[in-house]
């Protein structure tokens, strides 16, 4: 009786065209409905952070330990990443434009490959693999074992308590990472490009990245560090929250975090892009 209430109550019965509803539609409409309400438990979420904001005592101290772990722990790995990427930028370069462009040119693509791209999405893709995947598991841990309720039964905000003081760590250390992989990036592909590069020297790739340099693409890979800071760690304390099911619940939550926030990310660098042309 209670399958028969359901299948009348989506309003076509057992029509062919009720059948062909339930078979075709409904499952190609799922993900979007499952997208829209991660998005409107999104922006509930974000407008909660929003309203404890202007309040830093509450959050203030927790922000700075997120901070520390966060920020100083993911150093060394942050760092060696963007060794990697300016070395292969600085090679591939030499491999491409030897011969054919003058070797200073080689500076410049360097320059502007780790200033404006790869310092910055290499810095958000290591943080959300070390962080947001962490800060995910942890969250949906608390929300499986109760200590989330615990919290509001006690009288306790868990947004003031677990989502602010990530996500103002996220953007406090984020931009300072970048900052670092950035020069990170440039030293080894400035040592690597001499070593790799026939004929390439020390003044060459000095003045390629001279001649590229403008004030501009710092700014613009420290607003993408603030941007993709937010994204990591806010993405992953929702995603997070919305967690359950046990051990097995937990796994999947996480594993959800990376996959979204790979995709946000990457659609963020899309439409972050035309800002380098307006100055």
């Amino acid at each position: 009786m209670a399958d028969q209430n359901a299948v009348q109550s989506d309003g076509w019965g057992d029509s062919p065209l009720g059948g062909y509803y339930r078979r075709v539609l409904v499952p190609l409409l799922r993900p979007g409905k499952t997208g829209l309400e991660r998005l409107g438990r999104g922006t509930l979420l974000a407008w909660q952070v929003l309203k404890v904001l202007p309040y830093p005592r509450v959050y203030v101290t927790a922000a700075l330990q997120q901070a520390y772990i966060i920020g100083i722990r993911s150093l060394p790995l942050v760092l060696f990443i963007a060794m990697l990427g300016g070395a292969v930028t600085s090679q591939q370069s030499g491999a491409q434009f030897t011969g054919g462009l003058p070797l200073w040119v080689i500076g410049s693509i360097l320059a502007a490959s780790i200033l404006t791209e790869l310092g910055p999405l290499l810095t958000a893709i290591v943080m959300m693999a070390r962080v947001g995947a962490s800060i995910a598991a942890e969250l949906a841990s608390m929300q499986v074992t109760e200590q989330i309720d615990a919290l509001r039964a006690m009288g306790r905000d868990p947004v003031a308590f677990l989502v602010v003081p990530r996500v103002v760590a996220g953007l406090i250390v984020f931009p300072a990472l970048v900052i670092l992989a950035d020069a990170a990036g440039l030293f080894a592909g400035w040592l690597v490009g001499q070593l790799a590069v026939d004929g390439l020297t020390s003044a060459d790739i000095i003045y390629g990245m001279r001649f590229y340099f403008r004030p501009w693409a710092l700014w613009f890979s420290v607003i993408k560090g603030l941007v993709f800071g937010f994204a990591v760690t806010f993405i992953a304390c929702l995603v997070g929250l919305e967690g359950g099911g046990g051990a097995e619940g937990v796994g999947r939550t996480t594993t959800s975090a990376v996959v979204v926030t790979t995709i946000m990310l990457m659609v963020l660098d899309v439409l972050l892009a035309p800002l380098l042309k307006m100055f």
